[in-house]
């Protein structure tokens, strides 16, 4: 398990693919087993194997990479331990040069999330999130991340879930919620779903 700087906050990373990692970073932050991780790539590119997509390539570029989290249908080329009691998966490219570096250096995806016990507030900076370190086996210290004083940068990702053709749902409003709904409402033609 490693501690990494993104665009929004910082993370706790492992490969998603080893199921035994996978089991750490819910020990680790106290997590609900029900909790779905976000897997994390380099590149859109890499997204169509581990995803079905049924939105335009386009749509994809145009949030990502950034604050958003898309949650697609997974495919079978995915860990089966990771989120097994869904058939969605929340997918990040971080809009952060170290992490998405650390992803294309990688074989498989990353399992990604926020580096902080669960139900706590996110981290901006390494010292806020010190209970955990003897359990990680590297932290990056990208310094601060954002406006340490300020509540909206630790909002995290926009979560979308883009799995319905034609429809949008937001699953956490996050720090990018204004700016993806207009591009895929404007843009795109997709309508709210029902959460």
């Amino acid at each position: 398990l490693v501690a990494v700087p993104t665009d929004t906050v910082y993370g706790v990373a492992c490969l998603a693919q080893d199921s035994g990692a996978v089991r750490s970073i819910y020990s680790l932050k106290g997590r609900n087993g029900r909790k779905p991780l976000a897997i994390c790539l380099g590149d859109v590119d890499r997204l169509y194997r581990y995803c079905q997509v049924n939105v335009p390539d386009e749509l994809l570029r145009d949030l990502l990479p950034g604050p958003v989290t898309l949650v697609l249908k997974r495919s079978e080329e995915l860990n089966k331990d990771l989120n097994p009691f869904t058939s969605l998966v929340g997918v990040r490219i971080p809009n952060h040069p170290f992490i998405r570096e650390l992803a294309r250096a990688c074989s498989g995806p990353l399992a990604l999330t926020s580096a902080n016990i669960s139900s706590q507030a996110s981290t901006l900076t390494v010292s806020e999130f010190q209970e955990l370190w003897p359990q990680l086996s590297l932290i990056i210290d990208g310094g601060p991340i954002g406006d340490v004083q300020s509540p909206e940068c630790r909002l995290g990702s926009t979560v979308v879930d883009l799995s319905v053709p034609g429809k949008f749902t937001i699953i956490r409003p996050g720090c990018a919620l204004t700016s993806t709904v207009e591009t895929l409402r404007q843009k795109y033609g997709l309508v709210p779903g029902s959460s």
